[in-house]
C-alpha cells in the first residue's frame, strides 16, 4: 500500500475507503440489529475474515476472492 497525502479537502483519496463503508453497511450493517458494541465488532470481523476475504467474488479480481489472489501471488515468488 502507498498512503496517500494530497490537499486538505481532496475527496479523490476517501473513495476507495467511502466506498468500502458503503460496502460493508449494505451487505451487514443494515440488516442486523446489535445488541452490544461485541456483538458488532464480532460481526464485522466475521464479515471481513470469513465472508469477504474467503467467499465473497471480487469483480475487480477477475471474480476471484482475495485470498485467491493472494495465494496466486505467494506461489508465484515461491
Amino acid at each position: 500500500m502507498v498512503p496517500s497525502m494530497s490537499r486538505k479537502g481532496n475527496c479523490w483519496d476517501n473513495a476507495c475507503i467511502e466506498s468500502w463503508h458503503s460496502l460493508l453497511k449494505k451487505e451487514l450493517v443494515y440488516w442486523r440489529h446489535f445488541k452490544t458494541r461485541d456483538e458488532a465488532k464480532l460481526a464485522i470481523f466475521e464479515y471481513i475474515e470469513v465472508f469477504y476475504n474467503r467467499q465473497r467474488l471480487h469483480s475487480a479480481l477477475d471474480y476471484r476472492t482475495p485470498q485467491e489472489v493472494a495465494q496466486a501471488a505467494l506461489q508465484q515468488t515461491a
